[in-house]
């Protein structure tokens, strides 16, 4: 078994090569002066168990270009089955035909790691996930929650409601809710552009308690700031926001540093710098893609990794 990465995360493919106790594969993979990219393996693969770990965060083109050739080029060197490894998976907000003469890009891509060679596929959080019935391949889809839920148990935080920001989150803020014994509440809210949105009213008794906003991804911020501003208008104490993936640009760096979101919880999934003016807390999946690599390598069941207290 070997484990490759490309450029989009190199820090959590080596956290999850330490957790599973090998050494992150040997490959070159960097840019032509023109802006094509190359790609060459810099080790003997031929017959071995390979994956490729690569998050498809900004530029999420030239990232799935490295993940392609990666695999064209493992393929080629006789590698026996290979894995992408997809911490998050890029254009899956583009999942269906919502309005006139537009692509279901999310199809597209997985037709494309398909072609490139891939025999399996590994990934976390899927914004929907009907997205592993676009493949023809096995998929294993995983769940940052153990890793989420836990930080939230050791916070031990009285008196909370999970909230979910929009309609779309309601099954995700039920499970939160189930399992850390805590109300429930659903903010509805109006989509203005793809960058904006507008909370409009809070189903659910809020006031004077401590929120916990779940979601799945983040970028402009704007639905998780929103819907904090109009909760703190309702009564909210303290609000915390978790989402699985904070990809975050510089417009959501800088509402979140202006909302009424005391901290954001997240995880590594996305590289993402240190970020000044917001509280935010990472916690690592780097043990979970782990294990989930060693079980799908050794044929053994990955179902238990579902599986949590509560």
């Amino acid at each position: 078994m070997k484990v490759f990465a490309g450029n989009s995360n190199p820090k959590l493919a080596q956290s999850i090569c330490e957790s599973i106790g090998i050494s992150l594969g040997k490959s070159t993979v960097k840019p032509f002066p023109n802006g094509e990219t190359f790609v060459k393996i810099d080790e003997n693969v031929r017959g071995t168990d390979v994956f490729v770990v690569q998050s498809t965060s900004p530029p999420a083109n030239q990232h799935l270009m490295e993940m392609f050739i990666m695999i064209d080029a493992l393929r080629r060197a006789s590698a026996s089955r290979i894995t992408a490894v997809l911490p998050f998976y890029g254009y899956a907000r583009q999942d269906r035909k919502d309005q006139p003469r537009v692509p279901i890009t999310a199809k597209l891509v997985a037709n494309l790691i398909v072609a490139a060679g891939a025999n399996r596929v590994l990934t976390m959080d899927l914004h929907a996930q009907q997205i592993q019935g676009f493949f023809d391949i096995p998929v294993d889809h995983l769940y940052a929650a153990p890793v989420l839920f836990d930080h939230i148990k050791r916070q031990n935080t009285q008196n909370m409601v999970v909230v979910s920001p929009d309609l779309g989150g309601l099954k995700m803020a039920a499970a939160y809710s189930q399992t850390l014994g805590s109300e429930l509440a659903i903010v509805a809210k109006r989509r203005k552009s793809p960058t904006e949105t507008e909370a409009i009213s809070v189903i659910g008794d809020i006031e004077g308690k401590n929120v916990l906003l779940v979601d799945d991804l983040t970028e402009t911020a704007g639905t998780l700031v929103n819907a904090a501003s109009l909760l703190k208008s309702r009564g909210a104490q303290r609000i915390q926001a978790c989402v699985s993936h904070a990809l975050l640009n510089d417009l959501g760096i800088e509402r979140l540093r202006k909302s009424a979101i005391d901290e954001l919880i997240t995880t590594d999934t996305v590289a993402r710098s240190a970020i000044e003016g917001v509280r935010i807390t990472t916690l690592s999946v780097a043990g979970l893609l782990g294990e989930a690599i060693k079980r799908i390598h050794s044929n053994s069941s990955v179902t238990s990794l579902f599986e949590f207290k509560g």
